[in-house]
């Protein structure tokens, strides 16, 4: 089930919104103040944010600034202020879309639901410092220039940009990937880390920079070096 938070100072509203999206699968959370919802946001996972505008203490505008310095969570700004600038100055301080009040009622389920659908393609491509990793297409790409990787090289890659910073020894790397393959030993995963090195250096990526060695231990990604 997915999770909505709803932000709105008017309780009706709230109450409004979570009855008629409840029956649709959607389980909402509801909060009369953005401040309040911003501190809930820090500690709980939330699929999408609902946004109203005109709000004491910290408004829209505010609350949608704050949230993007932390989370990439989608947000539709819901609000009776319709005019060209203010939906130009939602989309341009982070918000995913904009939806004026009043609203027809199966237009705002078919935005969520776009917006959702939206972000699920978007998680399926990693970037990293000019890398794109499309696990869907089985493409890695550097600066858009396809580099060819073996399957085991784009698990590997994969395994690494997911978990940055993340030590693995070369026995996890193996139960991982390999799934323990008959006579598969510690140098093939060695072995497939110097090809996955190799053609990232020769597509101009600084791989020596994050993918590092940890002597005795295994690899790990590191964002900086």
């Amino acid at each position: 089930m997915k999770k909505l938070l709803l932000i709105d100072d008017e309780v009706r509203m709230l109450d409004l919104l979570s009855l008629y999206l409840t029956p649709y699968g959607y389980h909402c959370i509801k909060k009369s103040s953005a401040l309040e919802a911003i501190s809930y946001l820090h500690d709980q996972h939330v699929d999408l944010v609902l946004l109203d505008v005109m709000m004491p203490e910290m408004n829209g505008w505010e609350a949608c600034i704050e949230i993007r310095q932390f989370s990439d969570v989608p947000i539709i700004i819901l609000t009776a202020r319709s005019e060209k600038v203010d939906v130009v100055k939602g989309l341009k301080i982070g918000a995913d879309d904009y939806v004026a009040k009043p609203f027809d009622e199966d237009e705002l389920l078919a935005r969520i639901d776009a917006v959702l659908r939206r972000k699920k393609q978007s998680d399926k491509i990693i970037h990293f410092n000019g890398l794109n990793l499309n696990e869907e297409a089985f493409e890695l790409h550097y600066n858009d220039q396809l580099i060819l990787l073996t399957p085991k090289e784009f698990a590997l890659i994969s395994l690494f940009l997911k978990n940055e910073n993340k030590v693995f020894t070369r026995e996890h790397l193996l139960s991982s990937i390999w799934g323990y393959a008959v006579n598969t030993e510690d140098r093939t995963v060695d072995s497939h880390l110097r090809n996955l090195r190799e053609k990232l250096r020769k597509s101009g990526f600084p791989i020596e920079r994050h993918l590092t060695t940890v002597w005795g231990i295994g690899y790990k990604w590191v964002t900086d070096k």
